[in-house]
């Protein structure tokens, strides 16, 4: 059935068909390529419809490298990204996709001869502010995954952008993220907002969340920044999503132009199937999400592929179990739901800064909330299964080895957004994941960070090279970011 939320988004999408014209002066060629009955307001409401149903697809929270390396999923077919091989990676279509999209918004919302006619998408400053959010989060994405990265000379022409630090970088998030959040006015509703439907006051919990988020990376490399950031953003009045009412989560639509990226790849494919490390922690603890999260095969148990097997050895495993469990129903529907961010992962994330000592909240409390989050979220929490789950040894916090147990628990309820809990698993260690013995990788480790884009090499070398100058190891991904220290 067609829904007016599809329609919406239909309609905004389309609407880029033309906004794209307007990204070029019609000075540069005069008015030979003006159409008379076109109207030139850009439609900065279909640049945030974009931009938001990008943040839920590849760009950010599915991708099949990260899944594989925090060990997700396993190859049923081609193991070669599960064997490390894969060192390059383009970012250019983060710049020229999304943070394009979300700098022009804040330039039509900015520039006097614009400004007055797109105010009917919503107010100027509520249509920055939550263009700064996002391009704080996608900023984010991208040197989570590169470390340092062009910034402070991105989008605006130059040409051969230098790349800024990531400790530079962090820094200027928060200052994005905290005076975004100031920024809301009273003005006109957002449109286009198809994840949080103009709503300033979720807007606002979703940057202090994001702050929280980036604050805990820093745990290792600059706890004192990490605890301050940490606490500003705990502190905030606005709050933080704490509550699933409050997710940032992606709503996918049953049809084929907007399904979850997960239900097309399944679509005459069959690549993947989730694995046996991944199944095997859920079994472990009997996990009630196990039948949410995976699926079983058709004699009702479940079967995860071997991680990480070279292709002769994958080929014959599957030839032998041409059956295997696959990702539950709850992620693989086409209108399954893509989390961005979650009150389970944040309920975790206060849990570790609590258990830090950056906070005086109750550790316990909050991890025990926040994996009761993540029932009602997958929709298997039952009061007696949640009570014996977290009194059990292996999962209670009175048993020690609690950032042990928090982070793995992070990795259970990430699941299965392979970036984040990629970034969280580079900080923390946790879960103690075991890389395949056929890595092809000089370090036979799990990879660390992505290689700049090769083009890099060429058409900006000079900020290249000063760039991989500060990577101890070069441009590999066995280098580390800036703030996963050993």
């Amino acid at each position: 059935m067609t829904t007016i939320f599809s329609k919406s988004i239909k309609s905004a999408l389309l609407a880029l068909s033309w906004v794209a014209v307007f990204s070029c002066k019609p000075g540069d060629f005069g008015t030979t390529n003006i159409n008379p009955n076109a109207s030139e307001t850009p439609v900065t409401s279909a640049l945030l419809t974009n931009v938001l149903n990008q943040s839920a697809r590849g760009f950010t929270i599915t991708a099949t490298e990260p899944d594989l390396y925090v060990q997700y999923i396993a190859n049923s077919q081609y193991p070669e990204a599960s064997l490390y091989s894969t060192v390059n990676a383009d970012f250019g279509g983060y710049y020229s996709g999304p943070l394009y999209d979300l700098q022009n918004i804040i330039n039509y919302n900015t520039n006097t001869a614009t400004k007055n006619s797109v105010a009917i998408y919503g107010s100027n400053n509520n249509q920055i502010a939550v263009a700064r959010i996002m391009k704080a989060y996608f900023f984010q994405v991208v040197t989570d995954r590169w470390g340092d990265v062009p910034y402070s000379e991105a989008l605006k022409g130059f040409p051969t952008p230098k790349y800024d630090t990531q400790q530079a970088i962090y820094a200027d998030l928060f200052k994005e993220l905290k005076e975004a959040s100031a920024q809301f006015d009273n003005g006109t509703t957002v449109q286009g907002d198809i994840l949080f439907s103009g709503s300033a006051s979720k807007w606002k919990k979703f940057a202090n969340s994001l702050r929280m988020v980036l604050a805990l990376r820093l745990s290792k490399v600059d706890p004192t920044t990490g605890k301050s950031e940490f606490a500003s953003a705990l502190a905030d009045a606005a709050g933080s999503i704490a509550t699933n009412s409050d997710n940032a989560a992606f709503a996918y639509l049953n049809n084929t132009d907007f399904r979850s990226p997960w239900a097309a790849a399944y679509d005459g494919r069959d690549d993947f199937g989730v694995s046996n490390v991944f199944v095997s922690a859920l079994q472990t603890s009997s996990d009630p999400r196990l039948p949410a999260l995976v699926a079983k095969i058709s004699t009702g148990s479940y079967l995860g592929i071997p991680y990480g097997l070279k292709r002769d050895l994958l080929i014959s495993w599957t030839g032998q179990n041409p059956q295997y469990s696959r990702p539950g129903s709850a992620i693989v529907q086409a209108d399954s739901k893509g989390y961005i961010l979650s009150a389970a992962q944040m309920l975790l994330t206060r849990a570790e800064a609590a258990q830090r000592g950056w906070t005086s909240e109750d550790a316990s409390a909050l991890y025990n909330s926040a994996i009761r989050a993540s029932f009602e979220q997958w929709g298997v929490y039952d009061a007696t299964t949640y009570a014996t789950y977290i009194a059990s040894s292996g999962v209670s916090l009175a048993g020690g080895n609690a950032l042990q147990k928090i982070g793995t628990q992070k990795w259970i309820a990430l699941y299965p957004n392979g970036y984040e809990a990629w970034a969280e698993w580079r900080r923390t260690g946790y879960p103690a994941l075991t890389p395949t013995p056929y890595a092809v990788n000089v370090s036979k480790q799990i990879p660390r960070r992505y290689g700049y884009p090769t083009s890099e090499q060429t058409l900006n070398k000079a900020s290249y090279d000063a760039a991989v100058a500060r990577l101890s190891g070069g441009d590999t991904h066995d280098a580390r970011v800036w703030w996963d220290v050993k």
